[in-house]
């Protein structure tokens, strides 16, 4: 039986502290949550990598909004992949669409083989893309390791059918890991429907900062 792992999304290096004494596996680390995250600063990078020991994926994504990116954010992407690749992530995520709401292959890809051999996770981007199940292998194709989908909802729960269906097509060749509104009282519930190892959570109650007894809770009841 695989354990179970536990990724924490934080926009302060005070929630990525909290996250690991409460037993995250994983940080997700970016800023500006009022966007659902944006690429954080370089400077506060190195600072979190010095308090913590876990693993820490960056953000790359430069501004909030769509996922569709002139060249000028392209390149932005790739200097920031490169940038922080060098001061230490442990991996990175990021999804790049195209007009039409599907996946650029393109560009994706491009960035996956930059921050090779580091692994990358296709973000909530893929909550936007039309036919889900296409793009599933469109993203394997491209080299990424994860998938982090509500299900095309606007939470985990809601989505929770497709999320079973996507984690089921999926088998073992990429990871659909449950985000969106997931917490300690809904886990157990995720985490017997979907065929996964990995759930990601803020586990922000009130402010910005994650709440250590919900990431004691969410750990604990994932075993």
């Amino acid at each position: 039986m695989q354990k179970n792992h536990l990724e924490i999304a934080c926009f302060k290096i005070a929630s990525a502290i909290i996250a690991q004494q409460a037993g995250a596996n994983r940080i997700e680390f970016c800023a500006d949550m009022n966007v659902g995250g944006v690429t954080p600063k370089l400077a506060d990078f190195i600072l979190l990598k010095s308090k913590i020991h876990i693993p820490v994926f960056v953000m790359i994504r430069p501004r909030g909004g769509n996922f569709v990116y002139s060249n000028e954010e392209f390149e932005q992407m790739k200097n920031d992949i490169l940038e922080f690749k060098n001061v230490g992530a442990d991996g990175f995520v990021f999804g790049i669409l195209t007009e039409n709401k599907e996946v650029d292959i393109i560009q994706n890809k491009e960035l996956v083989e930059l921050a090779n051999p580091l692994p990358c996770t296709f973000h909530r981007a893929f909550d936007e893309i039309n036919n889900q199940m296409d793009a599933l292998d469109k993203i394997i194709g491209c080299g990424f390791r994860t998938i982090l989908t509500s299900g095309n909802a606007n939470n985990a729960m809601e989505g929770l059918s497709l999320l079973k269906a996507l984690a089921l097509k999926a088998n073992d060749k990429i990871c659909i890991m449950p985000g969106g509104g997931v917490r300690a009282n809904n886990i157990e519930m995720l985490k017997e429907n979907i065929t996964t190892n990995w759930f990601h959570s803020s586990a922000v109650l009130q402010n910005e900062t994650a709440n250590m007894d919900e990431v004691f809770m969410l750990k604990s009841k994932l075993g």
